[in-house]
């Protein structure tokens, strides 16, 4: 007999984006060659250099995430609304963001590891299979949006870094350049953001199948407002816990302290499960907004991922705070 199963995030067929509509564009943008995606991407052919790893996207789509039961969300609408507090507050930093230089780039392993080293990322490119998954995204703001990531498995990662026996967290930073990155230049007055960006998981967490490097999207290399050239995602949890633009991942036996949970931890705290029966301090975190569209539909726990990512969390109150902070 065949069982179906039926996934906790999936939806009715005719609220998705159909797979032929999705594929096809994948398609001429593959043929359409190396200056097509450049075009697309909007990078001129003079800064074409910068982008080294065109060549590898498309990715081969990965079938067990081949959608997310959500229409995917217009690449234009995507790139150019982001949290990237590094080049400004709001959500139109796009164009600073192309401040940004992705080349040379280079991402150091330290820690509990055998032998700390650094790898230039286009090095790192070479060792890993990239692959398609598209994934929910839910930010802590209440807005979500549904991604065609490309990337490799955080787990290969971590299996590439050697962590020993003590290592029981990851910590993972971003760059710090106050010349390029203007919030990141010392206030005038008082205390600023703790710098650089930080985040950090267990190391269950980061075995987990779901927890993926992104190094691209929708059929070309990242864009830098989205975290070029290395970011992470975690589609069971709030986005701020998804750094970008990566270039130190830390093994330790201590719990790191994010950037977020260090300005304000009773807000944003390390766990960070999408929960919508634990509000946030100042909004409830029952519904959230389509990005695109602006329907707002109901939160679901764990984003969806509760079927691949509830064990993680035994002995938890599923209802209570620690599931989000």
């Amino acid at each position: 007999m065949l069982i179906k199963t039926i996934h906790g995030w999936r939806i009715p067929e005719n609220r998705a984006t159909p797979e032929h509509v999705f594929f096809n564009r994948r398609k001429f943008i593959a043929a359409a060659g190396f200056a097509g995606i450049g075009l697309a991407a909007g990078i001129r052919p003079g800064r074409a250099a910068e982008n080294p790893s065109a060549g590898l996207y498309p990715a081969p789509v990965n079938e067990m995430y081949k959608d997310a039961g959500r229409p995917i969300t217009p690449e234009e609408v995507n790139t150019t609304y982001n949290n990237f507090y590094e080049f400004g507050t709001s959500k139109r930093i796009s164009q600073a963001a192309e401040a940004l230089k992705i080349r040379p780039w280079e991402i150091a392993f330290e820690g509990e590891v055998e032998q700390p080293f650094k790898l230039a990322f286009d090095e790192l490119l070479k060792k890993m299979q990239l692959e398609q998954r598209v994934y929910r995204h839910r930010c802590v703001e209440a807005w979500s949006m549904t991604v065609p990531w490309s990337g490799f498995a955080l787990k290969d990662l971590v299996a590439l870094a050697k962590p020993t026996s003590n290592a029981k967290f990851v910590k993972f930073e971003t760059f710090f350049n106050p010349d390029i990155a203007p919030e990141q230049k010392p206030p005038l007055f008082g205390a600023g953001y703790p710098w650089p960006y930080a985040e950090g998981l267990t190391m269950a967490e980061a075995m987990n199948d779901l927890a993926f490097m992104v190094t691209g999207a929708y059929g070309k290399p990242v864009a830098k407002s989205m975290g070029a050239p290395i970011r992470l995602h975690l589609p069971w949890k709030y986005g701020f816990k998804s750094i970008k633009s990566i270039n130190k991942i830390t093994f330790t036996a201590e719990r790191p302290r994010s950037f977020w949970e260090t300005l304000g931890p009773s807000e944003y705290g390390f766990w960070a499960n999408v929960n919508p029966a634990v509000a946030h301090p100042r909004w409830s975190q029952a519904e959230e907004r389509v990005l695109e569209t602006g329907e707002k539909i109901p939160t679901v726990i764990f984003n969806g991922y509760g079927e691949q990512v509830a064990s993680l969390y035994a002995g938890m109150d599923s209802l209570g705070d620690k599931l989000y902070r």
